[in-house]
């Protein structure tokens, strides 16, 4: 299984789209500052995710999420 999830920043204005095919891992890793891109906006909160059974699917998704329509759909459905 592949996760695509979408963080919020609890202390900024940021959102993050990732993929990954352990989500506790991966969330608590953006949370104890291990990503370099998201170690400024920590600590975060799971607002979205999906989950596919097949990696290119999650990318595709994930690359639409990081897309201008993409973003305004976050926007509009979960903040």
């Amino acid at each position: 299984m592949t996760t695509v999830y979408i963080l919020k920043s609890n202390t900024r204005n940021y959102i993050y789209v990732g993929m990954t095919d352990n989500l506790e891992r991966r969330l608590n890793e953006h949370n104890a500052g291990y990503n370099k891109t998201t170690k400024p906006y920590s600590p975060f909160e799971l607002i979205h995710k999906e989950e596919f059974t097949n990696r290119i699917e999650a990318r595709k998704r994930e690359k639409y999420f990081k897309s201008g329509s993409g973003k305004e759909f976050i926007k509009k459905n979960f903040l």
